[in-house]
């Protein structure tokens, strides 16, 4: 089994002269559940290389066993330090994708017109295709056979806008992802705020928050086997 990674390459927060990037527990618990199982992981990103890690992802509230795995995981850590650009790497060559979340997919992978024909592909091919938190918005702008948007009619989930209230982000990010999906004409629904939910619809499986992103993995482990 060969899954592919696909890691935001944007690193700032609108025009707060913040940084961002990816969620370290997004990537982190996903990636464990599936290395553990014997799953051949290849991490890729729009402009290879390192891509940048949310700093507050990086604090002491947010760690978990699996982040903290990671910081012992050399092997781990030289992956991520030299991921794939995202247009050297073919739909064919995987039998699924993950997208970890973050803020900065809303940015990058959201537009991305590399990893929106990368999504199609999946789908034409009928593989498995997993974004959790913020990350569902690469799904936002892929279409289905037929010109419509992907997610219309489909079951999804992902960052809640009484979570990005809570995190005090509304006015900042570029749009807020629940309006998006349901604009796009997804069912979106969502659990408690911080709570572990996830959605699985046909092949399609989206996390709503960090504490997702492990349950995903484990619904994605399913689908494989």
């Amino acid at each position: 089994m060969k899954v592919l990674f696909v890691l935001t390459s944007h690193d700032k927060l609108g025009d707060t002269g913040k940084p961002t990037g990816f969620w370290l527990e997004e990537f982190a618990a996903p990636y464990y559940v599936l290395k553990d199982a014997g799953v051949e992981i290849t991490l890729a990103s729009p402009k290879g290389g390192q891509p940048p890690l949310d700093p507050k992802s990086d604090e002491e509230d947010a760690q978990t066993d699996a982040t903290m795995r990671f910081y012992e995981d050399s092997e781990a850590q030289a992956a991520l330090a030299n991921t794939r650009r995202l247009s050297e790497v073919s739909a064919q060559a995987y039998d699924a994708v993950f997208y970890p979340g973050g803020h900065g997919p809303l940015w990058d992978l959201y537009r991305d017109a590399t990893s929106v024909h990368l999504i199609e592909e999946f789908v034409k091919a009928d593989k498995p295709v997993a974004a959790v938190c913020h990350a569902p918005a690469v799904l936002a702008n892929v279409r289905s056979d037929l010109g419509a948007p992907f997610i219309n009619g489909r079951r999804v989930t992902g960052f809640s806008n009484s979570e990005e209230e809570a995190v005090g982000l509304t006015a900042v990010v570029p749009y807020l992802l629940e309006d998006v999906l349901k604009e796009k004409g997804g069912q979106y629904s969502k659990g408690d705020d911080w709570a572990p939910y996830v959605v699985v619809d046909g092949k399609l499986i989206t996390g709503q928050n960090p504490a997702s992103s492990e349950p995903a993995a484990q619904e994605l482990l399913k689908l494989l086997r």
